[in-house]
């Protein structure tokens, strides 16, 4: 996958956080997808102007590139982020399917300047009942109904 790597691309990235960093529109994250060396998209993380938890480079990024490419599978794409990406992105990622992710800053550096993620991960390994946010399961006759009607429908679009 190393051959897939273009520097450019990356350094675009990081350009990109740098600017949104400096202009105080969100936070210093940005991240390109990259399909047969064009860029489809190009997205910095804004989650404070838009008031969106979710708005990160990398969410915003695979929405644009997946909607320019009108599908939800990003097969035979690049990402290229200016840090490791967060648990949120990391499973927006594997949902999209990307060949590849190339990233330049880390985990620990972003958490030298307060983006600090291990709570995310220390949490996921707590049993629900132990966690800082409880998660509570309850039981519900209908609660397999979704799964079923899913189950049945011949129109289904697998992902």
């Amino acid at each position: 996958m190393n051959d897939l790597y273009k520097e450019h691309y990356l350094l675009r990235a990081i350009e990109l956080a740098e600017n949104n960093a400096k202009n105080g529109t969100g936070g210093p994250f940005a991240a390109l997808v990259v399909k047969d060396d064009v860029i489809i998209a190009e997205a910095v993380n804004t989650v404070t102007p838009d008031k969106d938890p979710t708005a990160h480079a990398e969410v915003n990024a695979i929405r644009i590139a997946c909607q320019k490419l009108n599908t939800f599978r990003l097969d035979g794409c690049q990402i290229y982020a200016s840090c490791e990406p967060c648990p949120m992105c990391l499973g927006a990622i594997f949902w999209a399917h990307p060949d590849v992710v190339f990233y330049a800053a880390t985990q620990q550096q972003a958490s030298q300047s307060g983006f600090d993620d291990s709570f995310i991960y220390e949490q996921i390994a707590l049993p629900n009942d132990q966690r800082k946010i409880a998660f509570i399961h309850k039981i519900v006759a209908i609660s397999e109904t979704p799964f079923q009607q899913w189950s049945s429908n011949d129109q289904k679009v697998t992902y």
